[in-house]
């Protein structure tokens, strides 16, 4: 199966956050896990602000920020995404920047894995293939 990995699952793999050890099994157990090349953008701001409360230093940032897109099977370019993701933004009333992830998955027909319940709440009330991280380790994917 064919999974879209957003931002709050791939943020666990390169830092010690709640879930971290589930967002690694994800990346250990399945060779096909994409993303919309944003991903790179949401995450170094996630790590920036890891950065600005003493969490991390910058070299530890730089370093993950850098180690991010070899942990893809394949980033997909925004750009091909953006008028879909616009679309279903106005549709399920959420930001465009979390639904690029939901119009990648439908490009490629695979299912989005988030660890944003909030998130997958919104995207399966409008029909999209979601999983939660805990739920894809109970196996409900």
């Amino acid at each position: 199966m064919i999974f879209v990995v957003d931002a709050s699952v791939a943020v666990k793999w390169l830092t010690a956050e709640p879930d971290h050890e589930r967002a690694r099994a994800l990346r250990a157990e399945h060779d096909d896990l994409q993303a919309p090349d944003f991903v790179l953008v949401e995450v170094g701001n996630v790590l920036w602000k890891k950065v600005r409360r003493g969490e991390v230093t910058y070299a530890q940032a730089a370093a993950a920020l850098t180690a991010l897109p070899r942990l893809f099977d394949k980033l997909i370019p925004a750009e091909e995404l953006t008028m879909r993701a616009l679309q279903k933004a106005v549709e399920l009333d959420h930001p465009v920047y979390d639904c690029l992830y939901l119009a990648c998955a439908e490009s490629i027909g695979a299912q989005v894995v988030t660890a944003d319940a909030r998130f997958a709440t919104v995207a399966r009330k409008g029909g999209a293939p979601v999983v939660t991280l805990a739920e894809w380790r109970e196996g409900k994917a």
